[in-house]
């Protein structure tokens, strides 16, 4: 479970979360996305669980997954096809992990802000966002287009603490990716490692976060939001 205390000395004043990976399984849809690319191209079906793992590293490399010997160059020509086909269908299938309704109700009884930090782009994280009632009640939603820089830069997470109106000391980063721990941890803030996303072939453990945690319920305790 955790590798940490059982909860934090005092509950954050502002949580901040990756989208794919950390709030939502949106990987069947991705998933989706890559084989009727494939099919478009006449190329044999990807192998879906090795294009789920490497969600969270984006679009070029779950494409490099499910197109066999695809170069760079026939990457940046089909990614555009590939967006544009997951555009019209990123809600089909994606749904919140477990625990994550209870949380994100937790924080909010408590009135702390949550919001989220993604590399994906704005056009597709902001519908995907508006289409699942619950992740309306993000405070924040910074994008990959927001800034100049994506994760593991920090400059996205201290944008969503300034939006927020929050200290990055007092605050969380939650990610199901190394980068979204280096961000934090850059940023200043409390790093967490979610140890039920995508991972990208990883060890959340050895990611140097401040904790590293199982479940999304795990960080109800955590938090000491219980």
């Amino acid at each position: 479970m955790r590798d940490t205390a059982d909860t934090m000395k005092v509950p954050p004043r502002a949580v901040f979360f990756d989208l794919d990976g950390t709030l939502v399984d949106s990987a069947p849809d991705l998933i989706a996305a890559v084989q009727a690319l494939c099919a478009e191209l006449g190329a044999p079906p990807p192998n879906a669980d090795a294009v789920r793992k490497v969600v969270s590293a984006g679009g070029r490399a779950m494409l490099r997954e499910g197109l066999a010997g695809a170069d760079d160059a026939m990457i940046d020509q089909w990614l555009p096809r590939f967006l544009d086909l997951y555009s019209v269908s990123m809600t089909v299938h994606t749904r919140p992990y477990d625990g994550i309704a209870e949380l994100l109700s937790r924080l909010e009884a408590r009135a702390i802000p949550w919001g989220i930090v993604t590399n994906k782009p704005g056009w597709l994280a902001r519908p995907m966002v508006e289409q699942m009632p619950l992740l309306r009640g993000n405070a924040v939603l910074v994008t990959g287009d927001c800034l100049p820089v994506r994760k593991p830069d920090p400059a996205p997470v201290l944008l969503a603490c300034e939006t927020a109106g929050v200290e990055p000391a007092f605050a969380v980063m939650i990610g199901d990716d190394v980068r979204d721990v280096q961000a934090g941890r850059a940023a200043g803030l409390y790093s967490i490692a979610a140890g039920w996303g995508y991972l990208d072939g990883g060890d959340p453990h050895a990611w140097h976060a401040d904790a590293a945690v199982d479940t999304p319920s795990d960080l109800i305790a955590l938090f000491g939001i219980a």
